[in-house]
């Protein structure tokens, strides 16, 4: 049986059916007597042998088998050195002609038999060792199990390494059948997770080994292999959409595997469906869920009647509470980031929250997380000043094999597999290390994330809102050593004047202070600014937190407090003055802390106040020294 490799006869004629590694190891057949493989080794590969009308997706050491034989290799012995099993695989060709040039090659060999390194010595000599009457390829699959560590060996592991150094410099190639004449290494190919799996002297300057990393499979191979598993599923190549089912399908699994791909397929032929239900495939695959929130009817209700709910909570905020809402709705219809070539693996919504401090941007970040998903969900909230370390992102994503804390994971990537569909808040983003918002490129533009423990995370149902402080306080160019801060936008400034320097800011910071113009790209128009809060939403916000307060006493000690009229006003005016609102919102609160809640505390306590009463405040005041009392009867 003759076998050959080239283009797939599939709607994409010029989609290439070798993947690029294989190509790579056949090219140098002639110069290079071991290669080393390594990175995605499990995966499946789209070969197409002889005879075949479209091609098929197998494991690595059949595509290695595939290849080889077209270039007249005769047979392919492979060491699995966990079972310790020497096997010499047929993989579709005439098992007896396989077997009958593996016995020529290895006279008396004990096949599908433990075997000890020592004992593969001589195979490897046989095979690869330049005096084989056959041309023979020995695969060494799992290599990266032989030796517990690189530096860590036992005797006979270091032996089997310096022999196959030795080797690989004294093997020389040969000359193939008539019909291939050219003169090509029997080689011996090592099969590893990680580059450097094997020791370090066999291969450092060692031009005889090559190392091909394997990738994950790029655009034009998913869409190869999703033709494949839309045609197992029912569709024509002529159907109307194939063309857009298959471009959706490979865009969703971008940054996994084919063999991924497949198990979707099989997911999806378990349940029933054609190849519509692809999509939901993917998404039970990734998430392991099958009803998707996004999807319901029950969410877009919520989003249309949580406006008013969040208005009510955020106060004297509403250009950004609609522009917020505007992308949520665009969230819910999977419309976030239409406008780029392959978006459907992108987060569901990004948010970058910049304005003064305590305007309601976290607030705001906690009311659409209960729009969302409702009041219970909990924001799942990172304070980025607790990253201000580069070595910090170890715990976003958890530590590398070997170091401290690997067993644990990472804090962001564990909560997203734990509950995928949440709001994730990254407060005040600029106190992070640069090195860290590395980690949220790939997020924002791939949807995904890999952990120390190599453990893919997808955030494509999540809602991102980052906040920021950027844009209003500046360093005073008068100032010779950089040091002293002024106000950027002055507080009577209008919204239009106030969301273009802050914009600015936000934009000179990334692109100037950090060098990370592809970050802000990320964001895109997705910055949401907040206004200073001026007088009147001061004064809706003091009603609210006070309201706040007397529910918080009778909730915690049943006791129902009543405020006159007269104290109600004397606190407004202590609450709104411009020193209280130098820290917005929450300096509002501060105050009410320091002039109504502690002196009420202290009547209380004091008195004994019992559960059940009702106590009114009458009058307040304050002596020379600043501290409040309260008049209560």
């Amino acid at each position: 049986m003759t076998v050959r490799v080239e283009a797939p006869q599939v709607p994409s004629p010029e989609m290439p059916v070798m993947p690029h590694f294989l190509r790579e190891l056949c090219a140098t057949l002639p110069v290079h007597s071991q290669f080393i493989l390594y990175g995605n080794i499990r995966d499946r590969f789209l070969v197409t042998p002889e005879g075949a009308a479209r091609p098929g997706l197998l494991p690595l050491v059949p595509s290695l088998w595939v290849t080889l034989r077209a270039h007249g290799y005769d047979c392919l012995v492979v060491y699995d050195p966990v079972d310790r099993l020497l096997t010499a695989p047929a993989f579709g060709a005439n098992p007896e002609t396989v077997r009958k040039a593996a016995e020529e090659l290895l006279p008396g060999i004990r096949w599908d038999h433990p075997h000890t390194l020592k004992e593969l010595e001589p195979v490897l000599t046989a095979v690869a060792g330049g005096g084989a009457r056959r041309r023979a390829a020995f695969v060494i699959d799992y290599a990266s199990r032989i030796a517990v560590s690189a530096s860590q060996m036992r005797e006979e592991e270091r032996v089997l390494f310096r022999f196959a150094e030795k080797l690989s410099q004294v093997a020389e190639p040969i000359a193939g059948p008539p019909e291939r004449p050219e003169r090509l290494f029997n080689p011996v190919i090592w099969l590893v997770e990680g580059e450097r799996d094997l020791p370090t002297g066999m291969v450092k300057g060692n031009e005889r080994i090559r190392p091909i990393g394997i990738p994950l499979p790029d655009l034009e191979l998913r869409t190869a292999a999703a033709e494949l598993e839309a045609g197992r599923l029912g569709l024509g190549p002529g159907a109307p959409q194939a063309e857009e089912v298959v471009r959706h399908f490979a865009d969703q699994t971008d940054g996994m595997t084919l063999r991924a791909m497949h198990e979707v397929g099989v997911l999806a032929a378990d349940r029933g469906v054609d190849f519509t239900g692809l999509p939901h495939a993917v998404r039970v695959y990734k998430f392991g869920i099958e009803n998707n929130p996004w999807q319901s009817d029950h969410v877009r209700k919520r989003i249309k009647d949580g406006e008013r709910a969040v208005a009510d909570r955020v106060k004297g905020q509403p250009e950004a509470i609609t522009k917020t809402m505007d992308i949520l709705k665009r969230a819910a219809l999977g419309l976030s980031g239409a406008q780029a070539t392959s978006s459907a693996t992108r987060p569901r919504g990004v948010l970058f929250f910049a304005g003064p401090t305590g305007v309601g941007k976290t607030e705001l970040a906690k009311a659409i997380s209960a729009v969302l998903f409702g009041a219970s969900a909990k924001l799942v909230r990172f304070d980025m000043s607790e990253f201000s370390a580069e070595q910090a992102a170890d715990r976003l994503i958890g530590a590398p094999p070997g170091y401290v804390g690997y067993e644990e994971g990472g804090e962001l990537t564990g909560a997203i597999r734990r509950n995928p569909f949440q709001v994730v808040l990254f407060d005040e983003i600029e106190k992070a290390h640069p090195k860290i918002l590395d980690k949220f490129l790939q997020i924002l533009e791939d949807g995904r994330l890999t952990d120390g423990q190599g453990v893919t995370t997808y955030f494509s149902e999540c809602v991102l809102v980052f906040t920021s402080n950027l844009g209003i306080m500046v360093t005073d160019p008068a100032d010779p050593h950089g040091r002293r801060k002024i106000e950027s936008a002055a507080r009577t400034d209008p919204y239009p004047e106030l969301a273009r320097k802050v914009r600015r800011a936000v934009a000179d910071h990334f692109t100037m202070e950090l060098g990370r113009p592809e970050l802000l790209n990320r964001f895109g128009d997705n910055i949401v600014v907040f206004r200073y809060i001026d007088e009147a939403t001061a004064g809706e916000i003091f009603d609210l937190t006070l309201g706040n307060i007397v529910r918080r006493v009778h909730d915690a000690q049943q006791i129902t407090v009543g405020v006159a009229p007269a104290v109600r006003e004397r606190l407004r005016e202590w609450c709104v003055a411009p020193d209280s609102l130098v820290n917005g919102g929450r300096g509002i609160g501060m105050a009410l802390e320091t002039r109504f809640v502690n002196p009420l505390a202290r009547v209380l306590f004091d008195a004994g106040t019992p559960s059940g009463a009702t106590v009114h405040v009458t009058a307040v005041r304050q002596d020379g020294a600043g501290t409040v009392s309260l008049e209560v009867r």
